[in-house]
């Protein structure tokens, strides 16, 4: 994807095979209000160029070239556990966050040795309207997390709402976060709530969105 042509061009597909808002957003990697914007735009005659400061501030994050490819998946996955393991050498779960998350997280499973368990977040459901009405849920074709330790995982943190809805849900299930882990952070993060965030890369805007 090469400009924000194209990423009306992908949400407005996605939106035709039906997928919500909140898949969009996933899909594309951006925000939930900038999923809005694309497939709104999608359904308008006017050129993107005629309003350069209409859209949200957001920053797209293309890593299909890694997750075309199984070997430098794994690759991105060994780094990532690298980074994990200076939290503790004892977990024994991987917790990935749908869709996205889930195969590097198994990645970072697979050089772990550990369960892999998946969380699907409130967000794939959303479409408009209040996002609190809605939850997540662990899938029962994985690992449980109750009583266990666990790394959680996921490609990118966009504005954090995901990440944090993962830690808080591993909570109530009886689980303990250990740290988080993504491949790319948006917001330059240190930590999830009181969960530390490890990232393989930090995108920092500099200077002002005027």
């Amino acid at each position: 994807m090469k400009n924000v042509d194209d990423l009306i061009d992908s949400a407005s597909e996605l939106a035709e095979r039906g997928l919500s808002r909140g898949e969009i957003a996933d899909e594309l990697n951006v925000s939930r209000e900038t999923a809005s914007w694309l497939v709104e735009r999608a359904g308008t005659a006017a050129p993107v160029d005629d309003e350069p400061t209409s859209g949200p501030q957001d920053v797209h994050v293309d890593w299909s070239n890694i997750g075309e490819a199984g070997a430098r998946l794994a690759a991105v996955g060994v780094a990532l556990a690298d980074a994990l393991r200076d939290h503790s050498h004892d977990v024994d779960l991987i917790v990935g966050v749908e869709k996205a998350g889930v195969p590097l997280a198994t990645a970072v499973s697979n050089e772990l040795k550990t369960d892999l368990a998946t969380y699907t977040p409130r967000k794939h459901q959303w479409e408009e309207g209040d996002i609190d009405d809605l939850g997540g849920s662990f899938s029962r074709n994985f690992a449980s997390v109750e009583g266990r330790e666990c790394f959680v995982v996921d490609d990118t943190i966009t504005s954090g709402t995901t990440m944090t809805e993962t830690v808080d849900a591993v909570r109530e299930s009886g689980g303990t976060p250990v740290a988080c882990g993504v491949l790319v952070d948006k917001q330059g993060l240190s930590d999830v709530g009181d969960v530390p965030l490890e990232s393989l890369f930090q995108v920092i805007r500099v200077g002002n969105d005027d």
